[in-house]
């Protein structure tokens, strides 16, 4: 895409979904790139970060944030260089994190942006691994799943950002890691190159047999990203006390109603009966463990015990087809887009 020092891209909520994301709900519009007043830093946009949780943004219904209103700016983490500043805290040329969402440059009175220390990492993994995908892996598997040594601990869409981070972790301390992917390429990264001691394809017909198999012992920790057929294999091999951090549900972003299953009286039971944890979170209910996990995580990247993968297209306006890709699982990795040179 190209783009002169004097114009700005950014992509709009143009209407709200109705099931599936389409290109009819974002709109691409050009605009004149402010100019920084009193404290205020204009910020360029290098990395801007697609996750799952923004298909809940683009819809009007109750949630635990504001929905992107129609004609607002599609929100999103970003990785941002201060290109001009009156702001003592930023200096011109400083790397950022930042919530810039999905526009080219965006101004910003300095709360909220953390510099970024590209001596530590490529700049991009402050929006994946080393950023909210990889603590929500730490906080949500560490606090809620409490992996023991010798537990078995099972996690969905293994091969993108979140759960890829997860089986590591378990790995790290001393639990099996069971995989389920889409796809004999992804489920051979995440045994192979990551290190999980099984992965599984969630397309097989056989997915139930299979993760019975690969789990003899049951499933203690289920960190669930998924929910539809891999919730319903997973199920019934949960142990009496396993622990379940419901972290997303991507198979049910575009549902239009919402119903109880046929199931639900059983599921209370077995919930009864097994005394099993159930716990919805996000990421942000464990700001205060930002410090540990920057340390314990930056650590394991730096020792190669936690790698990671990007999946990178180009330009601004390929946000909404990778986008709509990311939510059927097109990925193969954490989900990025350059929208700008590192430098400007």
């Amino acid at each position: 895409m190209s783009q002169g020092k004097s114009e700005g891209k950014r992509i709009v909520l143009a209407s709200r979904p109705h099931g599936e994301p389409t290109p009819a709900n974002f709109r691409l519009e050009d605009y004149t790139p402010p100019v920084p007043g009193d404290g205020q830093v204009l910020l360029r946009t290098i990395w801007l970060s697609l996750d799952p949780y923004m298909r809940g943004r683009m819809a009007d219904g109750p949630s635990y944030a504001a929905p992107v209103p129609v004609g607002g700016v599609m929100e999103g983490g970003t990785v941002s260089e201060v290109i001009a500043s009156n702001n003592p805290g930023f200096a011109k040329g400083d790397i950022v994190l930042s919530r810039a969402g999905w526009q080219t440059h965006v101004l910003s009175d300095g709360k909220g942006l953390a510099k970024i220390d590209s001596k530590i990492a490529p700049i991009s993994t402050a929006v994946g691994v080393l950023g909210m995908p990889g603590m929500t892996a730490y906080t949500g598997l560490l606090e809620i799943g409490k992996p023991q040594p010798g537990e078995t601990v099972v996690v969905a869409g293994a091969s993108g950002a979140v759960g890829s981070a997860v089986g590591q972790i378990a790995k790290i301390k001393g639990a099996r890691a069971i995989g389920i992917a889409g796809g004999k390429d992804k489920c051979a990264y995440v045994k192979n190159e990551l290190g999980f001691d099984e992965c599984l394809d969630h397309r097989d017909p056989n997915l139930a047999a299979k993760l019975k198999e690969a789990c003899p012992k049951g499933i203690d920790v289920y960190f669930e990203n998924v929910g539809g057929a891999v919730f319903d294999a997973v199920f019934p091999l949960l142990n009496a006390f396993a622990r379940i951090p419901v972290c997303g549900l991507i198979a049910h972003y575009n549902d239009t109603e919402a119903h109880a299953p046929k199931w639900a009286g059983a599921m209370m039971r077995n919930i009864l009966t097994k005394r099993l944890t159930f716990r919805g979170f996000i990421v942000s209910d464990f700001a205060a463990m930002h410090g540990d996990f920057l340390r314990d995580m930056s650590q394991w990247v730096r020792e190669g015990k936690v790698k990671y993968k990007e999946f990178v297209t180009e330009g601004l306006d390929s946000a909404p087809e990778a986008f709509m890709g990311l939510l059927k699982g097109a990925n193969f990795g954490k989900q990025l887009v350059r929208v700008g040179p590192d430098k400007a």
